[in-house]
């Protein structure tokens, strides 16, 4: 439960001193919340801010998060002088932190992984669709590749990886599982990277290549695709191509996302299994 903070009561040797303070909700981990909104000039801010420190040092919090939109930039400068660092930005605010009490700071670090998927779609030739980029690693190289790109804030990976076949390739398929994953560090931004590789089926066939990042687009047959140099030299190609060739020849089984609720909160999410697995597990056991 979040409760608004804005004021506090100190007894002085007179009575009773209205003390104002930084509007801020209470968050579940025994810190504050400070989500700043209107206008106001960096000595005013700075007086809230400590007399609002004070307080909630009395109280014992101990993390402290300001978010401070773009237009309240000037308030950046004094919140630094005061102790806080930069946590996180967005396009329309900055986070900044602040730990109070004098034991380890156990505020969690920014996000730390970037998401990136990639496809593996191929028809009833044997034909897996691949493309050739206008701009990356791969510009210029000759290179045939998978459809690639990154999940969006607030996108499941299963239907990220339906969207970007779709805008690469013009191409409508349906997700079927995820294959293997590859865990990566120092990529963009020098954050880690989490890459899904998924199995989709083709529902349609005839390609409309994306002008913006698409050099061009086909079907290649497999043993095509397993020729090139780029695959037989880097492992990624190349197991790209035996996950592939494992899921249609072998009964390889992925991960295919389950909806379950959490506990915590009643929010939708999906847990990615073997279900094929699962349901053979079930089954011995209704049969002992």
């Amino acid at each position: 439960m979040s409760i608004s903070v804005n004021s506090s009561d100190r007894v002085c040797g007179n009575g009773i001193q209205h003390v104002e303070l930084l509007p801020a909700t209470n968050d579940v981990h025994g810190g504050v919340i400070v989500d700043m909104k209107d206008a106001m000039d960096a000595q005013h801010f700075l007086t809230l801010l400590r007399a609002s420190i004070s307080q909630w040092r009395r109280e014992g919090k101990k993390g402290v998060w300001i978010k401070l939109p773009i237009e309240l930039v000037n308030l950046v400068e004094t919140a630094v002088k005061e102790g806080f660092r930069y946590h996180h930005a967005e396009p329309h605010y900055l986070m900044l932190v602040y730990w109070i009490p004098e034991t380890t700071n156990t505020l969690p670090a920014n996000a730390s992984h970037r998401v990136g998927v990639g496809a593996i779609v191929v028809n009833d030739k044997r034909e897996m669709l691949v493309v050739q980029e206008k701009s990356g690693r791969f510009q210029g190289t000759g290179v045939w590749k998978i459809p690639t790109g990154v999940v969006d804030e607030g996108e499941d990976i299963f239907k990220a990886v339906v969207r970007e076949v779709k805008e690469e390739t013009g191409i409508d398929a349906e997700f079927l599982e995820v294959l293997a994953f590859r865990q990566s560090h120092k990529s963009f931004f020098e954050k880690s990277d989490l890459f899904f590789v998924c199995m989709l089926h083709p529902l349609t066939f005839d390609i409309e290549k994306q002008e913006l990042e698409i050099e061009a687009a086909k079907w290649m047959p497999l043993e095509e695709y397993a020729a090139q140099p780029v695959t037989q030299k880097h492992a990624l190609f190349k197991y790209i191509l035996e996950l592939g060739s494992a899921k249609l020849d072998r009964d390889y089984a992925g991960f295919s996302p389950l909806h379950i609720t959490s506990v915590f909160d009643d929010k939708l999410s999906f847990l990615y299994l073997n279900r094929q697995q699962m349901q053979c597990l079930s089954s011995l056991d209704q049969s002992s």
